[in-house]
């Protein structure tokens, strides 16, 4: 099978069951972002582990998970907000384990080990108040997320491959164009105002906004992914999706995004 076919078959599938699983309910979603969690937690620890260091991957996915599901839970209104205090604990445990590693570098661990809660974990945590933004479950906004990031994407790889000639950050990533990013930031808006038709539970002016965060954080996150990956010498996070890559590759723009747009949300609708 050539990588074009490999490629688009395992884009299909992906796209399928993200769509699907956000469509469907709440709960499907949760179960599926709950994985998708756990995956990306342990594939970060995997590429840490690839520059020499020795994160806790059991322990460090464990609390990634449980801080999704605490959030989760909270977010649908099962449990009271105190419930999060049940991750406290539960960090602090990661520091305690270290003591009986007789690592000679015990504190770049479990910094490393942190760093995966708080990179990978949180903010897909945070995505579920977003879905959760007018109190009752709306697939619409995570569709809209994916939609105006995708959007990005695919502009930016069109415009630049046609026009691009300025490098946007050529010391992380080559391929990036200046011209790319501002046809990606085109295609993004026209997307954004289509939804803002299509769900009028948020306003255009706030998809607006959402749409800058999506194309200036989400860029950047993706350069940040980029960063990572080179500092350790490999081209792709993972093979979990073939052609594709890894959860973070798929993911990186996201990742970044959503602490910045959950934020903006709630500051919002809290003046």
């Amino acid at each position: 099978m050539n990588n074009f076919i490999k490629r688009t078959l395992t884009a299909a599938v992906f796209v399928t069951v993200l769509l699907g699983c956000t469509f469907w309910n709440q709960y499907s979603f949760t179960i599926l972002f709950l994985i998708i969690t756990i995956l990306g937690v342990w594939e970060f620890y995997g590429l840490a582990e690839k520059a020499d260091n020795q994160p806790h991957k059991l322990l460090g996915t464990a609390a990634g998970a449980l801080l999704f599901i605490s959030n989760a839970f909270v977010a649908m209104d099962f449990y009271e907000p105190r419930l999060l205090l049940i991750n406290i604990p539960v960090i602090f445990l990661i520091f305690i384990l270290e003591l009986y590693t007789k690592a000679l570098n015990p504190f770049k661990n479990i910094a490393f080990t942190l760093l995966g809660i708080i990179y990978i974990a949180l903010p897909f945590s945070l995505l579920n108040y977003i879905t959760s933004y007018n109190d009752t479950y709306s697939y619409e906004v995570v569709f809209g997320f994916l939609f105006i990031l995708w959007s990005n994407d695919t502009g930016a790889y069109l415009t630049g491959s046609v026009i691009g000639k300025h490098k946007l950050f050529p010391r992380v990533s080559p391929g990036k164009s200046w011209e790319g990013s501002a046809g990606g930031a085109l295609f993004s808006y026209v997307v954004a105002f289509v939804i803002s038709r299509w769900y009028t539970s948020i306003t255009t002016m706030d998809w607006m906004v959402i749409a800058t965060i999506l194309i200036v954080i989400g860029t950047l996150g993706d350069l940040v992914e980029s960063l990572f990956k080179r500092s350790i010498g490999v081209k792709d996070s993972g093979n979990i999706l073939p052609g594709h890559g890894g959860i973070l590759d798929r993911f990186d723009s996201l990742i970044m995004a959503v602490p910045f747009v959950f934020s903006y949300l709630y500051l919002v609708k809290t003046i």
